[in-house]
């Protein structure tokens, strides 16, 4: 693998989280990777919310867009490094054949589109998303890629998939 890591985002619906973490990363991991998202069936559009949320923390959120995974597995598309899961519905699915054969990992995250209530509730959510990918992708960024063999830094990439798992709201 050499730098910068081209990394894939995966949810089914490509309208939150995985454009959530395809934000976090390129802005952390600025040089050292380039993230993207994708879903298997996508909405056609970013969520609401996922818009209001990143502009709110300073994120240039004019690229994003809700596409399919196709797009990434196309001749011509990126070779890919990483392909993480951040929904179960994705971690379940048959995925495209990835090029460049990159290592997996499921970092689940409920889905703040399925949130209910008002809207102070649905905002708690979608930060909640927000801040287990923020803290898994900065665990993530800060592994020497590098000098880490292919077994442990899989077994380490399926463990950061444990972290910071949700909070109920009070």
């Amino acid at each position: 693998m050499a730098e910068p890591y081209n990394v894939l985002f995966l949810c089914t619906g490509n309208s939150a989280r995985s454009v959530m973490a395809e934000a976090i990363l390129n802005k952390v991991g600025a040089g050292k990777f380039r993230a993207y998202s994708a879903g298997s069936h996508p909405k056609g559009q970013v969520h609401p919310e996922t818009i209001r949320l990143l502009q709110s923390l300073g994120y240039n959120t004019s690229g994003f867009r809700s596409k399919s995974w196709h797009e990434l597995a196309k001749p011509g598309a990126p070779p890919l490094d990483f392909v993480f899961t951040v929904c179960d519905n994705a971690k379940g699915e048959t995925c495209p054949v990835w090029p460049g054969q990159p290592m997996t990992a499921h970092w689940g995250v409920p889905d703040p589109v399925e949130a209910k209530g008002a809207d102070a509730e649905i905002a708690f959510a979608f930060k909640d998303a927000y801040r287990m990918l923020n803290q898994r992708i900065g665990i993530f960024t800060s592994l020497p890629l590098r000098s880490l063999d292919q077994l442990t830094l899989q077994n380490k990439l399926q463990e950061i998939g444990n972290v910071g798992k949700a909070v109920e709201p009070t």
